[in-house]
């Protein structure tokens, strides 16, 4: 008896051994997004949208959403000749299909000149993507700090269904949110111990010098061009104030009135 005991203790410690393992390691995957250090308030004089226009952005509909199957760093990762930032001058616009505007069509011109002799709206720079449309617009407009909330929606990544769930809880699409899902992982993945470190020394955004933090630097070249491929929008390129400091230049000018 006194064995048989023995075993099934052994059993159990291992057991427990086995699951601290496994929270310790979604512990691992997480802090990097978590820990990276915040960015300070939005900068002052961006341009306010009443909440009745951003309900109208989330209520309209395009008739041909973007969408990417899969994993697009695993997939970039075997295929990086198909890598290759827009073509300059390129916009993504939306052009409405009916006078109630219920409904609009997400296309990609060669220039805003183009874009506007067609009848349609510019909404980014650059091509068209999963997080192009007008309700993942508005979750960019109606959240200033979208750092904090996509962090704590990664501290979930290990189980995929849960970091959806609080990430479409946000406001973004599905398609939207699988590409935000996927670049959380891949930071965690390539960033963790850069983040970390960055977190700990209570790094602000941008350097004396301008240049970005080590944590966002890091993010920024291991999942930014992946994410700007095929999510299409981002801050930058939609017009929107950047909290983090950026160079002259990197903010699109664009008026997203529709």
């Amino acid at each position: 008896m006194f064995h048989v005991k023995q075993n099934r203790n052994a059993g159990r410690y291992a057991w427990l051994a086995a699951l601290a393992l496994l929270l310790a390691g979604l512990a691992f995957l997480a802090l990097p997004v978590f820990l990276a250090p915040a960015p300070p308030s939005p900068a002052a004089g961006a341009t306010p949208y009443s909440q009745a226009y951003l309900r109208r952005l989330e209520t309209t509909k395009p008739v041909n959403p973007a969408w990417f199957a899969g994993d697009p760093y695993a997939f970039y990762a075997a295929h990086p000749d198909r890598l290759a930032p827009p073509a300059p001058g390129a916009v993504c616009a939306i052009k409405y299909l009916d006078a109630n505007k219920a409904a609009y069509r997400i296309t990609d011109y060669p220039s805003a000149t183009a874009a506007l002799a067609d009848g349609a709206h510019v909404t980014h720079a650059g091509r068209c993507g999963t997080c192009s449309d007008l309700a993942d617009l508005a979750v960019y407009l109606r959240r200033p700090d979208l750092t904090t909330p996509v962090r704590r929606c990664a501290l979930l990544g290990a189980v995929k269904p849960l970091a959806m769930r609080c990430l479409r809880n946000l406001g973004f699409t599905q398609a939207c949110a699988e590409t935000w899902y996927f670049n959380a992982r891949n930071t965690g993945r390539r960033c963790y111990a850069v983040c970390l470190r960055s977190w700990a020394s209570g790094e602000p955004a941008n350097r004396p010098d301008g240049r970005l933090n080590t944590c966002l630097a890091c993010d920024e070249a291991a999942s930014g061009p992946v994410f700007k491929q095929v999510a299409g929008r981002t801050r930058r390129n939609s017009g929107i104030a950047s909290s983090i400091g950026r160079g002259a230049g990197e903010v699109f000018a664009v008026t997203h009135d529709y």
